[in-house]
Parts: structure tokens; sequence; C-alpha cells
């Protein structure tokens, strides 16, 4: 599979398995040995198990009201990048959280490695600059 369908697909299946915290969907986009990096200095998530633990955790107390993704930039060697932002409520107050994805895909389009970088704000509201694409 060519990275940019592997890229667009990851996109529009996280956009959608987000919102409706759909683990098992967000999963099969996953090679079964993947590495998932959700912020740069915290450990790895290793494997499918790994992070379905990981998103079933981070979805626990997020109620999701709206998922954005921007188109995929891809580069070199398999590897893409994309924004997002998501309007949610925790503890019952609003708060938006923005960042991007970066993902290896391999030849069968599955992600082998992912990084995440990500910021929280309080209320809902919309990443600053032309870039973001909702």
């Amino acid at each position: 599979m060519e990275t940019s369908e592997a890229a667009e697909r990851f996109v529009r299946v996280w956009e959608r398995g987000w919102a409706e915290h759909d683990v098992d969907a967000l999963l099969e986009l996953y090679a079964e040995d993947c590495v998932h990096r959700s912020m740069p200095f915290r450990e790895p998530h290793r494997g499918r198990a790994e992070l379905a633990a990981y998103l079933s955790w981070s979805f626990a107390e997020e109620r999701v009201t709206d998922v954005r993704f921007s188109a995929p930039v891809v580069g070199r060697d398999g590897v893409a990048v994309a924004e997002f932002r998501v309007l949610a409520e925790e503890g019952g107050a609003p708060s938006t959280l923005a960042g991007c994805v970066f993902a290896r895909f391999d030849a069968a389009g599955l992600a082998v490695e992912t990084r995440d970088y990500w910021h929280t704000a309080e209320g809902h509201r919309e990443p600053e600059g032309a870039r973001f694409v909702v």
C-alpha cells in the first residue's frame, strides 16, 4: 500500500475512532508489534495489547464532542504526519487537545511506529495558524 493511502486511511479512522472511543477500529491500523509513543519522554507502548490498554485508559474520563484531523503530509520511507484537534469534556469542564502524530507505515499500510506531540487548553478553541485543516 502506498504511504499516502495508508496515511489517509489512518487519519480517517482515527477521526471517527477517537470520536466514538472505538479502540478496536484504531488497533486495526497498527502492526501487531507496533511501537507508540504518546509523548516524547514517556515509555513507549509496545504492541497492540499495550496500545489498547493506553487508549482505553486515555478514553476513560473523556467525553468527546468533536475530532478533526488535517490531511496528512507524506514524507520519505513510509512516514507521514498529521495535526489533530479534539474538543472534549473531562470532569465536566470543556477542554481542547491539539497536536500532531508522526506515523511510519509498513508495506501493508499498517502503522509500525507512531509518536504524538500534543498540548491541552481549557475551554474549546481552535489552534492558531493557517496550516491546520478542519
